[in-house]
């Protein structure tokens, strides 16, 4: 089974078209793949194949985003015109379409104007649409009618009104009816003045400005994925909510949960019976780090990073570090990206290095509270004896146990449990070297 422009499906209709032949292979070709097919392509559920390389000769659409204007429209128009080119202007409403016609007339009044949307009949379109292939038609207005098939290399600017309301995938094929030829293309997404737009539909309108080289649909497919969510992998519902937990740790879980069915089938497919056999609950366990609890002003401000996705990505890729040389790392994408880093990314960056150390030294959690922290061991990670003798003596007046330590802190609270944790761990070292000196 092939399914082409696959986009345009529905998961119910391919479902439909896999039940009439249950045995047979199934081919999705598309620009954009859906945010459900390229996460199941990413969970290792269905293979991919990437065609990324354009046809010889072709340019990159210049992509703008920008507020609704009469002279933008009328200088968009009239550049294309002026190189005997032609121009594809999208208003996704049959309501009002001819207002937008006669708005174009004013604009560019020698220019020869054809309208059409999906009301018309086929013996209405075709002559228009042969007459714009011809160039007997100077600027199509349409709704998004043209999304696929069509291919006139003589129209090279596009314009689409209200481009906030169309989805991403949409307006990746809308940009895909220009530049079909060496000719420089451009393609103007326009929004109305004034208009609060919202997170999503400002991220869809920036993705297709970021990604305008010519095979960019499997990135602005991902961006989709990671603004939409994957949806449900063997339900209908086509969005989620991803971003609850993080691409990354939705990911993991997704790839923990296909690694243990696939130790489920053998080789001739049989699965019922070892299926009951898999054990959910013997997923690894996440790689978690020993949580600390102390006043500290650890976080990104908004003075630093604006953009809060991109504030959310690094708060992230703190949070996953798990050695000096991952910490570093991102220290340093931050620096180049964004300048000196401030005193509370640095706290931040601190308070995993912390955490590191915790869990290095078997401690399970830091409380801290009213200046006091209480600091935890795991059983069978407990301090020696001497070691809690010696940490008694240099905090007078706390009473201390080989599974929790207390110490107070002053005004640096991370300084201080960098201060104690050294110092315990100091006081270990010296405690093996003399068993194993005798």
């Amino acid at each position: 089974v092939i399914v082409d422009e696959e986009q345009r499906f529905g998961v119910k209709h391919k479902e439909i078209l896999k039940k009439m032949r249950e045995s047979a292979d199934f081919l999705t070709l598309t620009a954009t793949p859906i945010p459900r097919t390229l996460n199941m392509s990413l969970m290792g559920l269905r293979p991919m194949s990437l065609i990324t390389d354009p046809p010889p000769g072709r340019l990159p659409v210049r992509t703008y985003l920008r507020p609704y204007g009469v002279d933008a429209v009328r200088e968009a128009v009239l550049r294309e015109l002026a190189r005997n080119g032609q121009v594809y202007y999208v208003y996704n409403r049959i309501d009002g379409i001819q207002h937008v016609a006669e708005k174009l007339r004013q604009i560019a009044p020698k220019a020869r104007i054809a309208v059409g949307h999906g009301q018309m009949t086929a013996d209405e379109l075709e002559p228009m649409m042969n007459a714009f292939f011809h160039g007997e038609v100077d600027i199509l207005l349409c709704t998004t009618i043209i999304e696929n098939g069509l291919d006139n290399p003589n129209a090279n600017t596009l314009i689409v009104e209200d481009a906030d309301k169309l989805g991403l995938a949409q307006l990746y094929q809308l940009r895909g009816r220009v530049g079909r030829s060496d000719r420089q293309a451009y393609a103007y997404l326009l929004y109305r003045p004034g208009k609060k737009l919202t997170e999503n539909a400002l991220a869809r309108l920036k993705s297709l400005q970021e990604f305008s080289d010519l095979g960019s649909g499997y990135s602005l497919a991902f961006r989709d994925l990671q603004i939409r969510g994957a949806g449900e992998l063997l339900g209908a519902q086509q969005h989620g909510t991803m971003q609850s937990v993080g691409f990354e740790l939705y990911s993991r879980l997704i790839r923990e949960a296909v690694e243990q069915l696939k130790v489920a089938y053998d080789e001739g497919g049989a699965v019922a019976a070892r299926l009951a056999a898999v054990d959910v609950g013997s997923v690894p366990e996440f790689d978690t780090l020993p949580p600390i609890d102390l006043p500290a002003s650890a976080f990104i401000p908004h003075r630093y990073i604006e953009d809060e996705s991109q504030r959310l990505y690094y708060y992230k890729h703190l949070m996953e570090a798990r050695s000096e040389d991952a910490i570093a790392e991102v220290e340093a994408e931050l620096r180049d990206r964004y300048g000196p880093i401030p005193e509370e990314v640095e706290t931040a960056a601190q308070l995993i290095r912390l955490r590191l150390k915790c869990r290095e030294m078997g401690i399970t959690k830091v409380d801290g509270r009213f200046g006091k922290m209480t600091i935890s061991f795991a059983k069978g990670r407990e301090l020696p004896l001497r070691v809690v003798h010696a940490i008694e003596k240099s905090h007078k007046g706390l009473r201390q146990r080989p599974d929790r330590i207390e110490a107070r802190y002053g005004n640096d609270p991370l300084a201080s449990l960098t201060s104690l944790l050294a110092a315990a761990e100091s006081l270990i070292a010296e405690h093996r070297e003399r068993i194993r000196s005798g």
